[in-house]
């Protein structure tokens, strides 16, 4: 057995670079011993909008990012040995898995795929046990439909999947350190009570789960926190040592900079108690951790204590709450704010008597936008003072009565020629609307396993 293993981040959200894990194979084909890259895609709206998707189409409901990200580094990876582990199956990971098996055969690899799944809770308790089971807020109270509920099950499956011989694993919603915490527990045979160096391996996932965000992105802050050659950010590579020592650092030649400052940022990212960090696998406490600074983008972290893992699962429930109108309109030019300002008159004027109920807000690009308010005093105070010759005005409104948002569309087109003189680029969009909430729920609920489908000739 070794004593490092490697472990690179490919992407840390869908929406992340796809040339981003292209250096980051090429160093881990230049290592020897176990190597993995991982690929975290998956957020709570992802997943709630895949399984829309899936409930259209059977075959779909999988992250549409994965091909995207897999086409340029599967065959290298699987030419190297370099396993991959992704939880891009999001509703539907069986499928993901088909597809990843086809484009693996495309270029001339027949690799070991399993599937994890069971962490859908869609159909195992109604809306109201999802709702008493809610951790603050009243935010499922009276829902009598969801579209989705997941929980965020644990690293054993992944685990177990590498133990037999698995290539790429392919997971649903799984905790995010996970990705990371079970190859290690394959690699070091680290036992689920372990809780010392189980939590070594959930703050290593920790680091790499969102990406370049350890190395410079998201970071960034011009003047205060200055990050060399961000075009280029290099995303990191964890190096972990048996007993649960982490160093973290970044392809040479990437931008980007990894150092103490960089890595405490994203140690303490979404960490409510650092004292009591809770995961399906483990409690970590990072309150005794130290960061070294060891030079050339590379830190050594270690001190970090693990406590025995929850009784509970956090679950996160996705519910519809109607569709959101957008619409938006420019003025530039001499007199352009006081247009403007007319454009935004005539439409709450409108909708007020069209469809008094509807809130509609609206915006000033560069006046008031995102410290603006819905009922517009933000912007009413900021107008007299404002002698902007270039505006762009947002229009939103949300709602279950598809009907009002539509009408509220129409009043923004209309401004062309019936509002003020020299509006022009209107963009109207209606999206359907997803809001989401969390739950502890019982671990029984919950049936973790991994598949390994058969290997196609």
């Amino acid at each position: 057995m070794r004593d490092t293993v490697y472990i690179g981040s490919g992407a840390g959200f869908a929406g992340d670079r796809v040339d981003a894990a292209g250096p980051v194979v090429a160093t881990l084909a230049q290592l020897s011993g176990p190597r993995f890259l991982v690929f975290e895609t998956l957020a709570e709206r992802t997943l709630a909008l895949c399984q829309l998707a899936r409930r259209t189409d059977p075959s779909r409901g999988y992250s549409p990012a994965m091909d995207r990200f897999l086409s340029p580094v599967l065959a290298p990876c699987l030419a190297a040995g370099i396993r991959i582990i992704g939880n891009f199956g999001a509703a539907n990971p069986h499928a993901a898995a088909a597809r990843i098996a086809a484009l693996a055969q495309a270029a001339g690899y027949s690799p070991r795929i399993a599937v994890v799944d069971g962490s859908n809770l869609t159909d195992a308790l109604t809306p109201a046990e999802f709702a008493a089971r809610e951790t603050g807020g009243r935010l499922l109270a009276g829902r009598d439909s969801i579209v989705s509920a997941d929980a965020y099950i644990g690293a054993a499956p992944i685990a177990d999947a590498l133990n037999r011989g698995a290539d790429i694993v392919v997971t649903g919603r799984i905790a995010d350190p996970a990705l990371v915490l079970g190859p290690l527990m394959h690699a070091f045979g680290w036992g689920e009570a372990d809780w010392d160096l189980l939590a070594a391996g959930t703050l290593a996932g920790h680091l790499l789960e969102c990406g370049a965000q350890v190395s410079g992105g998201y970071f960034a802050d011009p003047g205060v926190k200055d990050v060399p050659d961000l075009a280029h950010v290099g995303y990191p590579i964890a190096e972990v040592a048996r007993d649960g020592t982490i160093r973290i650092t970044k392809p040479a030649g990437t931008g980007g900079r990894i150092d103490h400052f960089t890595v405490a940022e994203q140690m303490l990212y979404e960490i409510h108690d650092p004292a009591a960090y809770l995961t399906p696998d483990v409690v970590m406490d990072i309150t005794g951790a130290r960061i070294e600074d060891l030079g050339g983008d590379t830190v050594r972290v270690s001190g970090v204590r693990g406590h025995p893992r929850p009784d509970t699962l956090k679950a996160t429930v996705c519910f519809s709450t109607g569709f959101l109108a957008e619409a938006e309109i420019s003025y530039a030019g001499p007199n352009a704010d006081r247009r403007a300002r007319l454009a935004a008159e005539l439409v709450r004027t409108r909708m007020a008597e069209l469809a008094p109920d509807l809130q509609v807000r609206v915006d000033a690009f560069g006046i008031a936008s995102v410290f603006n308010d819905t009922p517009g005093a933000t912007l009413a105070g900021l107008w007299p003072e404002t002698r902007a010759t270039d505006v762009r005005l947002r229009f939103a409104a949300q709602s279950e009565d598809a009907t009002s948002l539509e009408r509220l569309l129409d009043e923004v087109e209309a401004l062309y020629c019936a509002g003020p003189a020299g509006g022009g680029g209107v963009r109207r969009h209606l999206t359907p609307r997803l809001a989401s909430a969390s739950c502890l729920v019982e671990r029984g609920l919950t049936a973790p396993r991994f598949t390994l489908l058969e290997r196609q000739a």
